[in-house]
């Protein structure tokens, strides 16, 4: 378990979104006759407050050319926490697919990570303003699509929640302090962490093989004969819809019509409701053939309209190990004299 290299990047991403958020607020200042002025853009960056009043007495003089500027706001992540509220089985498992391989990954915990967004304004006005712009999303929460695991593809919407307001106006001093009212919002983050995924499929077995030899010497004999086995599926897990009965089906009819067959080849297995068929002839560009009621399952009746999904490799290759499953059994018969190399996986 400890000592597998894994980083999903998580909660940096975490922290990452939960700036964004508040990265474009903008604040307005009316002229001394009334009228709207130009728009400010205020200022985030991550770090504690304490960083940013520390500043703020280092350089307390107004005529300065460099000094930090208010209205500025900042964040920082201040705890993380389990979330027993949320909890999942601990061997609970879902399926998620890379692009071309299947997955099989462990229920991710739920934690939740506390985060401080604290706004430093001279007015108040501009405080106010700031406030107004954020505190409408949050009804108390305000959701986030993060990518957690890039390798899996796996997006979720995690809730901010606004926990907590509060106000502290830090001004104690002479003319000369620079005054500094702050706001501070907290939140938490509802995510989840996820453990190490494996990069292969290594320990899901996906074939079987079995050369056949006509001699007992195993120093020189040759395979005759190769049997293999790999997984066939019995429902249809891409969902292609790739093409609608135009009419509805008894369970006796093997001849029917379709909105296209042109993505049909003769010999496909097809599966409409959970009944499976194979197209036996394509008369033309609406109609198909099929043997009902193969690999097992059982005909039935089917109303017009529905979809027809073909089984193809691509759904053989998402079978999981606690499916429903058939086998594709190919033999082959070799003159050749190749004997089968597990270590190069290839004839040799």
């Amino acid at each position: 378990m400890l000592g597998t290299y894994f980083y999903h990047q998580i909660l940096r991403k975490t922290v990452v979104a939960f700036g964004t958020v508040f990265n474009d607020i903008r604040i307005r200042h009316k002229s001394s006759t009334s009228q709207p002025g130009g728009e400010l853009r205020v200022p985030l960056a991550y770090g504690p407050m304490q960083k940013f009043l520390a500043r703020l007495e280092q350089q307390p003089e107004l005529n300065r050319a460099v000094q930090i500027t208010l209205p500025r706001m900042s964040f920082e992540m201040t705890n993380i926490s389990y979330d027993p509220t949320r909890k999942s089985g601990i061997t609970q498992t879902f399926k998620a697919s890379d692009g071309s391989n299947l997955r099989k990954v462990f229920m991710p915990v739920p934690y939740n990570i506390g985060f401080e967004l604290n706004i430093l304004v001279k007015m108040n006005d501009d405080a106010l303003q700031i406030v107004e712009q954020i505190l409408p999303f949050f009804q108390p929460s305000f959701n986030l699509t993060i990518d957690l695991v890039d390798s899996i593809g796996e997006k979720r919407d995690i809730p901010i929640v606004l926990d907590n307001i509060s106000f502290q106006d830090d001004y104690e001093g002479d003319f000369s302090t620079r005054r500094a009212l702050i706001y501070t919002l907290s939140f938490t983050a509802k995510t989840y962490l996820f453990g190490p995924v494996a990069d292969t499929t290594d320990g899901l077995i996906k074939k079987v093989q079995v050369d056949y030899y006509a001699d007992t010497n195993r120093q020189t004999a040759k395979r005759e004969v190769r049997y293999a086995a790999t997984p066939k599926a019995l429902q249809d897990y891409n969902a292609d819809n790739t093409a609608t009965l135009r009419e509805a089906l008894t369970k006796s009819k093997t001849r029917f019509a379709v909105n296209d067959s042109s993505n049909f080849a003769v010999g496909n297995r097809i599966i409409i409701d959970s009944e499976i068929m194979k197209i036996i002839e394509i008369p033309d560009a609406l109609t198909l053939v099929v043997d009902r009621g193969v690999d097992g399952t059982t005909k039935a009746t089917h109303i017009e309209n529905i979809f027809i999904n073909v089984l193809s490799a691509a759904d053989d290759s998402l079978v999981d190990i606690d499916d429903n499953f058939g086998f594709n059994e190919t033999t082959a018969f070799y003159t050749d004299g190749r004997v089968y190399s597990p270590t190069q996986r290839n004839d040799v």
